[in-house]
């Protein structure tokens, strides 16, 4: 059973209906508290549950959020932003209300709990906060037009019976205009369903793009052994030893199992023979 705590909202959940039950009356005797149900909303974060799983979105808080710029009514794009003009912190002039911007863009950071895809256009106009221009501030608004089309996507974690956690991660090197450094992002699965992503300027001028792309792995290994430990604690198992077909390449194997590891690298007898 695990308990999520902020403030004073709580998530109980856990394997086992009874004992669930059992902890919030007992909680009931000591504090005053509402028991709300199942899950439904949490943080500003909608959850609903369908026949496959669990469908997280933010409609409420992006409408919020788009009443706040004044774009509720505003017309809808494909896409949250374009490749060019590529962003500068010398290309364009001040805006009048950079207080409006930066609230905004810390807005969009919440957002991509539940909308990974902005991730990357996020991160870029994060890095005027201090001094936003014109040019950044279209930048916004094309981000938001982008949710005024888009208001009802979402998240959807679906039940799988495959554990295996799947990472994929890339650079895009020297990209920043201004000081050459490059941009790493990374998205991790597990099953069929994203847990963690990244967008994330690298803290250090890379030479060439290999380096760039080397960084990018370091970050995605590490959120790795972060989520592989954090699933060691919520007593998720890891892939067994039966599966793990490197076992071949580090130590001597009984005749079954080295046989079952070279069958899982397609090592077999020629198939065209008789």
């Amino acid at each position: 059973m695990f308990i999520l705590t902020y403030v004073d909202d709580m998530i109980v959940t856990g394997t086992n209906e009874t004992e669930i039950q059992s902890l919030i009356e007992q909680l009931k005797q000591h504090f005053s508290i509402k028991d709300l149900g199942d899950l439904h909303y949490f943080l500003g974060i909608e959850f609903k549950h369908t026949i496959s799983g669990m469908f997280l979105s933010q409609i409420k808080y992006i409408q919020d959020l788009l009443s706040k710029a004044g774009m509720q009514g505003a017309k809808s794009s494909t896409t949250p932003m374009v490749g060019n003009p590529p962003l500068s912190k010398f290309n364009g002039q001040p805006i009048a209300d950079a207080s409006l911007y930066r609230s905004i863009v810390g807005g969009f950071h919440y957002v991509t709990i539940t909308r990974p895809e902005i991730s990357y256009i996020v991160n870029k106009v994060s890095q005027f906060m201090q001094f936003p221009l014109d040019t950044h501030w279209k930048a916004v608004k094309r981000i938001l037009w982008y949710l005024v089309g888009n208001v009802h996507l979402g998240l959807h974690f679906i039940q799988s019976d495959s554990l295996i956690v799947t990472a994929f991660c890339d650079a895009d090197w020297g990209s920043d205009l201004d000081d050459r450094r490059s941009t790493s992002g990374f998205c991790v699965f597990m099953g069929k369903n994203l847990v963690s992503w990244s967008s994330k300027k690298q803290a250090l001028v890379s030479r060439s793009s290999t380096e760039a792309k080397y960084r990018s792995l370091a970050y995605t290994v590490c959120d790795l052994i972060w989520l592989l430990s954090l699933f060691k604690e919520l007593h998720i198992p890891h892939m067994p030893s039966l599966d793990q077909a490197a076992d071949i390449f580090t130590k001597p194997l009984s005749g079954q199992f080295f046989i079952r590891m070279r069958n899982k690298l397609h090592i077999i007898p020629d198939p065209t023979s008789n």
